[in-house]
């Protein structure tokens, strides 16, 4: 038998609202009464359901996870499920479910992701970067649904967003090839209206600005974070000699691809090209040679923004964006030492 909340406060002999105000421990119910509603709730095992502990609290305790953009990521690329499974533990520990919202069914019928939120009484969104944002994305994130940005730039009164600092990744990068006197530079990046990989781009530029270094437009390529884009892009570097030193790939997939190039072509990495990548994910200790990369901290990642908004859904105001600083993992592929 499927009791109700009235059930409940037929047998107490009290009003629904009495009964909800003793579930949720709200004040004005006498001690008396709140005893004999409890006692009543655990002799008939009566759960309250979603819909009305929500309807009560005015919180569903329900996050909704966006992979963001036309194209976009989902849970199984190597760099954002370390970040998701890190933001799910911490959301989890602040006693939170996630629900994903199926991006395939928005972009088919062009739904709005503030109407899906009201349907579901989200608490909040965790929003992952992708490419091309939809308007419904801008919309939500211009909404008083709290929202936070995983390497997003939210700009709304309820959002805040979390991210590496993308800029440090790319002078990190050049500064340790010019300290070893590596001074021709290539340089593999995501696609240029991407919101990210235009900053990591920027920040190659200026590095190299900064230390005198010269650009070759030839050894400027780029790609989509994925494998396949950074050996079509590498392939392009080496069409023709001199080929550079080293080449910096704004991710470790394009990286991984950008070796492969490299190996097809007769060269070897890094006696012959050294490659960095960027993200560390966990197929670089088991590449061949062993990938160096720029650290992105992906369980404070994840961490950082539970937290934050977690903070946003209670305080119902938007906190300051956090920028993490990278670290630069040394490994086979660059042929360096500190």
């Amino acid at each position: 038998m499927n009791l109700t909340i009235r059930d409940i406060a037929k047998l107490a002999g009290v009003s629904p609202a009495t009964v909800s105000k003793t579930i949720n421990n709200y004040s004005g119910v006498n001690e008396e009464t709140r005893r004999k509603v409890q006692s009543i709730i655990e002799e008939t095992g009566y759960q309250p359901t979603f819909s009305a502990k929500a309807l009560a609290t005015k919180k569903s305790n329900l996050i909704g996870l966006v992979y963001a953009g036309k194209i976009n990521v989902d849970i199984h690329h190597p760099f954002f499920n370390q970040v998701i499974a890190s933001f799910n533990k911490e959301i989890g520990r602040l006693g939170y479910d996630l629900l994903t919202f199926s991006n395939e069914t928005f972009k088919a019928n062009q739904s709005s992701y503030i109407a899906r939120c009201r349907h579901f009484q989200i608490d909040g969104c965790l929003i992952i970067a992708g490419e091309e944002l939809e308007d419904s994305i801008k919309m939500l994130d211009q909404s008083d649904i709290p929202c936070v940005g995983i390497d997003l730039k939210l700009e709304g009164q309820n959002s805040s967003f979390v991210m590496t600092d993308n800029h440090k990744i790319s002078s990190e990068v050049v500064e340790h090839f010019y300290k070893h006197s590596i001074k021709d530079i290539a340089y593999i990046g995501g696609k240029p209206d991407n919101a990210v990989a235009s900053i990591r781009t920027e920040g190659f530029f200026t590095a190299m600005k900064k230390f005198g270094l010269s650009i070759k437009d030839k050894w400027v390529q780029y790609g989509t974070f994925f494998e396949d884009s950074g050996y079509e892009a590498m392939k392009r570097i080496l069409e023709q000699k001199p080929y550079p030193e080293a080449v910096f790939v704004a991710s470790d997939l394009m990286a991984l691809g950008a070796i492969r190039a490299c190996k097809e072509h007769g060269l070897q990495v890094p006696q012959d090209i050294r490659i960095v990548g960027c993200d560390d994910i966990e197929a670089c200790r088991y590449s061949s040679p062993q990938l160096t990369t720029v650290k992105q901290d992906k369980i404070m990642l994840g961490k950082l923004a539970a937290r934050m908004l977690n903070d946003i859904v209670n305080a119902n105001h938007s906190i300051s964006p956090v920028l993490i600083d990278p670290t630069l993992i040394i490994r086979q592929s660059c042929g360096l030492t500190r």
